[in-house]
């Protein structure tokens, strides 16, 4: 969801793989395979990318946890799969 959040931004700005990679110092294919989902970032590229598109990891992380608000409500999630994990992200975004 993360990735998600970053393309859906960097969209909003109207910029391309290419801009957004060269200001965060990383390749354009490698910030294709964050917004897709196929590499899991550090916490240093995450911080890299959000500073590209001039915003904060807070920001960032707030964006991703409304969206998974939204999720969670759309999506009944049933007793089988509440495992403890589960139960802790959703007391979370509850």
């Amino acid at each position: 969801m993360v990735g998600e959040r970053l393309r859906h931004l960097r969209h909003l700005r109207g910029e391309t793989l290419d801009q957004t990679a060269r200001r965060a110092g990383i390749s354009p294919q490698y910030l294709s395979e964050i917004e897709r989902g196929v590499k899991e970032p550090s916490s240093e590229m995450i911080a890299a990318i959000t500073g590209a598109l001039d915003i904060t990891l807070v920001d960032l992380v707030v964006a991703v946890a409304d969206r998974l608000i939204v999720v969670r409500q759309a999506i009944p999630v049933r007793e089988s799969v509440r495992t403890p994990t589960c139960q802790a992200v959703f007391a979370l975004a509850a």
